[in-house]
């Protein structure tokens, strides 16, 4: 099918906004089904997982293609979820219209601003669907309100409602002055209600004079008298939604469903073709260059979703920004540097699947049994080394360790949380050897919960514990030791005896050994075995158990024996010299400290400020908040005090927040402190 009959849209929203729904209530529509599935019974074509159903709402991103009035849409459902908020920036890389399902009932939500924030910063064209408008309480006046409150006034209605809640039967289009009433389960046309026909002349009056506005020469033309056409009006939106600078809503209901052909129309007509964006800005040898959408041109896909198929195995959902791929065809991932043959090409609706001849450019494609492609990754033709970037993924901020119920599990868990990546990179795991835990990090609890699920749905027990925090040890103060390493069992002994001085270094230093032995007190090639056994000694070495870091060690002198001493000799007499300055010195407990920066709605950073000081922070500074309202905040915190930073932010901000976080350094735990942490580790 031609580039300009194909349609790719990103359904996003909050939790509970009915984009499930609405994807049945399309298909409902585009006749593929005979009646709308119910998320609440499990029986919804998106929700393909187990975990979804039992959930009862979306957990990862799934595609839906079919037909509609001459094109092909793909529709891409998005996790309504923060935790998920992965796979909706996926989303909108791969659609070229990000359409907002807003609830008539509860509003826009704290989620919905990070969407919009990410497709403003991507330019992705928008428009808003307010759903639900046949249930109690709802109302569109003051959907639109906030609406406008949250982003800004070119949220532009064009559609009315007629009626709301159990009366909501039909809609009114502002560009046509048509109504439609669905009575009898489908669109037909009537007359204007008299009760809306002031607030429909009033709406159209307002579409018409924004849209004339971004046109010279239809402007001069109304001023003159001239009314648009509702085909003037038509293209002059489609101009206005691709540069991003009009925001249409639309309204409806998709349990009901009304409202919904019409916003399908209006994607197919209003809505941004692939090319309509133009071209697509890749990286080629540290230069950025720009590949126009062109099925006769070199192949180019990104990656933007993988998932494991019950059958299939491993699902590489593609968007092909370039050429013609054609099943059989070889592609190199760019990242990995390896060929990958395109055995399949795919289309999927939900967790049903056909087969394809090609994919031209601007269509979203599935291929199978890829060996080496991750979500993320380029594929392009043989000797065309570009990269697609990807967009910047929320980082796995909430851990919880695992570990294999029993023996049998090992090999199954780590298997399983290979594949647990491998669908969803937001996830991320990592051996911490300092805490002997493997660490399973995502973007909050429910992220983990399901995580998990899929783990025991893959036949993996496992133990959860929380994560234990990395603290390390340093000595108090100096120390000089004697130390006598000597055992006799018959045959050759062990002897060696050093005096070793012992000094605190500053952060970071590590450990540093040097020898000032003269005489041949001790044997040079048995001197590099004393530090040898003092380094091997530093893991466990800590006064409370924990590492020995940032420390010298200096060998002054020491004695041997000709026939009983040895290197093992020597690396005891080491260990057991450290061992006896720990208890001389003391030690100081040095706990890691992460640098967090917190991006909050402007009214919240007090609230975050006085959060942040009640967990010991160091708040490094503060930048106001720019035209989305939403300020930083920037702060060393100790990294003890920020294992549940992620649900408590969350429940702070009613889901707006958001924050990354990293290591910054080591610093001393304060001594009224130390009880506690001996106590919880």
């Amino acid at each position: 099918m031609a580039e300009k009959s194909v349609r790719n849209v990103a359904l996003v929203g909050g939790h509970g906004t009915g984009k499930t729904s609405l994807i049945e209530a399309m298909l409902y529509r585009a006749g593929v089904l005979g009646r709308p599935g119910r998320v609440e019974d499990g029986t919804t074509v998106s929700d393909v997982d187990p975990e979804e159903h039992e959930f009862h709402h979306s957990l990862s991103l799934i595609t839906v293609s079919f037909d509609w009035d001459g094109h092909a849409i793909t529709m891409i459902d998005t996790p309504g979820h923060p935790d998920f908020l992965g796979d909706a920036l996926q989303a909108m890389q791969a659609a070229e219209l990000v359409v907002f399902v807003i609830d008539a009932v509860s509003g826009v939500q704290a989620h919905d601003h990070l969407l919009w924030r990410h497709a403003t910063e991507t330019r992705r064209p928008r428009l808003i669907f307010v759903n639900g408008l046949d249930r109690a309480n709802a109302s569109f006046e003051a959907t639109v309100a906030g609406l406008h409150d949250a982003f800004g006034s070119h949220a532009e209605p064009v559609e009315l409602p007629i009626g709301e809640g159990s009366s909501f039967h039909g809609i009114t289009d502002l560009l046509t002055d048509h109504a439609f009433v669905y009575d009898s389960g489908h669109a037909e046309e009537v007359d204007v209600p008299a009760a809306l026909a002031e607030a429909e002349r009033v709406g159209h009056e307002a579409l018409v004079e924004e849209m004339v506005e971004s046109d010279d020469a239809v402007l001069e033309q109304y001023l003159e008298g001239a009314v648009p056409s509702a085909e003037q009006l038509e293209r002059l939106l489609h101009d206005a939604v691709d540069d991003g600078t009009v925001f249409p809503v639309l309204c409806g209901s998709a349990t009901s469903p009304i409202g919904v052909d019409h916003l399908l129309d209006f994607i197919c007509h209003v809505g941004p073709a692939p090319g309509d964006l133009g071209p697509t800005t890749v990286q080629a040898g540290g230069e950025s260059i720009e590949v126009p959408i062109d099925p006769d041109g070199e192949s180019l896909a990104y990656v933007f979703k993988t998932r494991v198929d019950q059958f299939l195995g491993p699902v590489s959902y593609l968007k092909v920004l370039s050429g013609t791929i054609h099943g059989d065809d070889v592609l190199v991932n760019t990242r990995a540097r390896g060929r990958e043959r395109v055995r399949q090409l795919l289309s999927f609706t939900g967790a049903d699947h056909r087969l394809m001849n090609a994919a031209a450019a601007g269509s979203i494609v599935a291929v199978a049994k890829l060996s080496d492609t991750r979500t993320g990754d380029t594929l392009a033709a043989e000797g065309t080394p570009v990269v697609i970037p990807s967009p910047d993924m929320p980082e796995a901020v909430h851990g919880i360790a695992v570990k294999a119920a029993t023996a049998a599990d090992e090999d199954r868990l780590a298997n399983g949380l290979a594949r647990l990546i491998i669908e969803d990179p937001s996830l991320s795991v990592h051996f911490e050897p300092s805490t002997h835990q493997t660490v399973l990090s995502g973007g909050g609890e429910t992220h983990l919960r399901v995580a998990l699920a899929r783990l025991a749905r893959l036949g993996v027990n496992v133990e959860t514990d929380d994560v234990k925090v990395a603290y390390l040890e340093t000595l108090a103060g100096p120390a000089e030791i004697l130390a006598r390493h000597k055992k006799q069992s018959g045959g050759h002994g062990q002897f060696a005896v050093v005096t070793v001085q012992f000094e605190p270094l500053g952060r970071n230093a590590g450990f540093e050994f040097e020898s000032r032995v003269t005489g041949g007190a001790i044997p040079k090639n048995l001197i590099p075995a004393v530090g040898a056994g003092i380094e091997e000694a530093l893991p466990g070495a800590g006064l409370h158990g924990f590492p020995l870091v940032d420390l010298q060690a200096v060998c002054l002198d020491g004695q041997h024996h000709p026939v009983d001493s040895s290197e093992m000799a020597f690396k005891m007499a080491g260990a057991l010299a450290l061992r006896s300055a720990v208890q001389e010195a003391g030690t100081r407990v040095l706990e890691p400290v992460s640098e967090l920066t917190v991006q909050v709605p402007d009214a919240l950073q007090g609230d975050v400020l006085g959060d942040l000081s009640a967990r010991r922070a160091k708040v490094l500074g503060t930048a106001p908040g720019d035209t989305s309202g939403f300020a930083e905040v920037r702060a060393l915190v100790p990294t003890a005090e920020i294992g549940d930073y992620a649900i408590a932010l969350r429940s702070m901000s009613a889901g707006a927040g958001a924050f990354r976080r990293s290591h910054h350094s080591y610093q001393i735990l304060p001594g009224t402190l130390v009880e506690r942490v001996i106590d919880a580790d």
